[in-house]
């Protein structure tokens, strides 16, 4: 089954509206990509326009941001410990955007989205 983009087939007040057009090719969406806590997998998405879309579907490294120092370096994710948008992600080690995880140079949260960015870049809290 296709996710459509469309709006509801259902009026504010409960009946519905009359079809007037078929589903359309610009309307398709996808299924969220929800990056896993592994080892670095990609998959290439066609989009829009002809352009490509890198997805990350698996990651264990992200680019940290050190506010003090003012520089990026590369750091291994150890373990993901809150997300804001849903408690059930974290049991399932999936890494969205404003996901708490830890790393080797300490806590971290996601400014990036994963799964749209095909990277994950973090800040690290200061404590």
């Amino acid at each position: 089954m296709v996710v459509n983009q469309k709006r509801s087939k259902r009026k504010v007040s409960g009946s519905r509206y009359i079809k007037s057009e078929a589903k359309r090719l610009s309307q398709q969406g996808n299924i969220p990509t929800l990056t896993k806590l592994a080892d670095r997998k990609l998959k290439s998405v066609r989009t829009k326009g002809g352009s490509s879309k890198e997805k990350l579907l698996q990651e264990n490294i992200a680019n940290l941001l050190d506010k003090k120092s003012k520089k990026y370096r590369k750091v291994k994710i150890l373990n993901i410990i809150g997300n804001p948008a849903n408690r059930n992600l974290v049991r399932r080690n999936v890494i969205t955007k404003g996901t708490v995880m830890e790393t080797e140079a300490g806590k971290a949260v996601v400014t990036s989205r994963p799964g749209q960015e095909g990277v994950i870049n973090a800040v690290l809290l200061t404590e």
